[in-house]
């Protein structure tokens, strides 16, 4: 009795699905996501921190 290629590509679905799932898990909690905007610049360059 052969696999029809529907179900063959079901289960091969259903079987990236569990792997993606398990991945995910794995590496949760994430750091968080890169931030596609870079922040303003600073403007104190001197390094004496905030003034006063």
């Amino acid at each position: 009795m052969s696999t029809k290629p529907k179900d063959r590509d079901a289960k091969e679905k259903a079987r990236l699905e569990e792997e993606l799932e398990e991945g995910l898990e794995e590496t949760f909690p994430a750091s968080d996501p890169v931030s596609a905007a870079q922040p303003a610049p600073s403007r104190d360059k001197g390094g004496r921190g905030r003034r006063q």
